[in-house]
This record gives C-alpha cells, structure tokens and sequence, in this order.
C-alpha cells in the first residue's frame, strides 16, 4: 500500500477526534519512529510503498489512536530535553511545562561547578531527575517516587540515557524526614484540582496514572505542604527549592512558602503566561 494513502486513512479516521495539524504529526511521529522516515518523505516521493507489516504496525497504532490513547504511549517513548524518555501508563507523559522548570535550574546554576545533591521529589518517568544529569554533570542526583511501577520506567530511563542516579521509594505524606541533606530540591508533584477535570482531554484523564495528576479540590496544596517541610528541613544553607504549580494557585504557595520562612520566592510563568512555576531559597 501506498504510504500516502495510509496517511488518508489516518485523517479519515481520526479527524473526528483531534486536529487535522495534530493528525499529520501523530503520523509523521510514527513513521519516523518505526521505519526511520523523515516527515517530509512524502513530499520527495510520494510514491513510496511499505510492506503488509508496516502497514499491520501502522493500523495497530492508528487503533490505538482511535481509542485516544496519547502517541506518547502508542509510542512508548517521547523527547524531554533533547532525550529519549521512555513512557507507559505508570507515568505521565512529560509535558513542555516541566521543560521550563528544568531550564530555569539549569540558567541559576549554570555558573556553579560545584558537586550539586539534589533530590527529584515525584520522579514519574524520571525525565527531570534524569536530564538535570544529564546536562549539568556535577549534579549528583536521587529521584524519589511512591510507585514501584513508575520507578521501574525511571530506572529504565537512566540507563538509556547513560546517568547514574539513586532512586528510592517513598511517599511523601509518611516520611519526616529526607535521609541526606540536598543544594536543591525540585518536584513537579500533582496538583490538578478535582473541579478541573472537564478541561482536560479525555486521552489524559482515560490513560494517564490518577494519581500522579489530581488533588482534592478541598486540599489542593496536599502534596506542596510536606514537600516544603522536608525542603526546610533538608536543604541546606542557600538550598533552592523548585517547584512545577497549578496556575491558579501560584499565591496560594507562595504564603506556604512564606510560612516555612523561605526566602527570594519568586514566581515564573510558563510560555502561555500562566504561573507555573515558583522558587524558594532557604536561609544562609
């Protein structure tokens, strides 16, 4: 079958469910990934043929697709940073967001050579415990995460992306106390409110781990709270604390913050303007 009218197939059945732009790139994605063609391919030659198992490989993903699971996870794998991260339904996929928090630690310590301890609190996929590795060496770096499952892809990550990082199963709203002292401490934990559901796509709320994306509406900073305990406690003299938010509550943490007594809290927004990001450094 010709390529191009795979592509066809793939707007006729899908174009119901997601952008017609959004549409192309799943499929370029998944052309790119499984048989190493560039997005343009179509365009040099449009005459290009794939064989009855390609194109098996392709109708099970575009079946997948129809059911709205997320390309990420169709995929298996997604980039973060410039690397390959593997991903399954045990962990969220990582977004553009987080990106940014990962940036913002690299530009306030890209002068410091250092060594660096640092703690990745709700580690997930591992994609910023594992990419601050990566590209600040001298950073040594634990990753912390309550799901054994979402560890294991953690641990995966880290080999294939050739880092060495200590990892550790922990809830946060059990443990007193961190068991080493850290320079910083960076955690992108869930803060979805309940009463935000309906703004989310369903290909997120029927795949991606509950856990890792929602908070009680009656308690939305649940998990901020012991972060920010364990921050005071464990960070050490000028220890920055970085944090990926819920863009309505940036105000909200900030007075948390100012509570445990932290000091410089700044707040940043993301590319689309909203709050979403907030820093604190601990006392000299």
């Amino acid at each position: 079958m010709l390529l191009k009218e795979i592509k066809e197939i793939f707007h006729k059945e899908l174009d119901e469910y997601y952008p017609k732009e959004e549409v192309d790139s799943m499929f370029y994605l998944m052309i790119e990934h499984y048989f190493g063609l560039e997005r343009f391919i179509l365009a040099i030659d449009p005459g290009i043929v794939i064989t009855k198992e390609e194109e098996q490989i392709m109708f099970g993903g575009l079946s997948k697709l129809k059911n709205e699971q997320p390309i990420q996870y169709v995929l298996g794998e997604t980039t973060f940073m410039d690397l390959k991260i593997m991903v399954n339904e045990s962990v969220l996929i990582p977004r553009p967001e987080t990106e940014e928090l990962v940036n913002w630690v690299l530009e306030d310590f890209e002068n410091i050579d250092n060594n660096l301890k640092v703690i990745d609190i709700g580690t997930g996929s591992g994609c910023i415990a594992i990419s601050l590795s990566k590209l600040k060496p001298n950073i040594e770096a634990t990753a912390m995460d309550i799901s054994k499952s979402a560890l294991e892809v953690a641990e995966k990550n880290a080999l294939k992306n050739d880092v060495d990082i200590e990892f550790m199963q922990a809830d946060i709203l059990k443990i007193a106390s961190l068991k080493e002292n850290y320079d910083l401490i960076i955690s992108n934990p869930p803060y979805v409110r309940e009463m935000e559901k309906d703004k989310m796509h369903t290909n997120v709320l029927k795949n991606e781990p509950y856990l890792a994306l929602f908070v009680p509406d009656k308690d939305p900073l649940l998990f901020y709270r012991p972060i920010a305990k364990l921050a005071k406690n464990s960070l050490n003299p000028n220890g920055v604390l970085y944090m990926e938010i819920n863009q309505y509550l940036g105000e909200a943490v900030k007075l948390l913050l100012e509570e445990f007594s932290f000091s410089e809290i700044e707040l940043r927004k993301d590319i689309f303007g909203n709050n979403r990001m907030i820093k604190a450094k601990q006392a000299g």
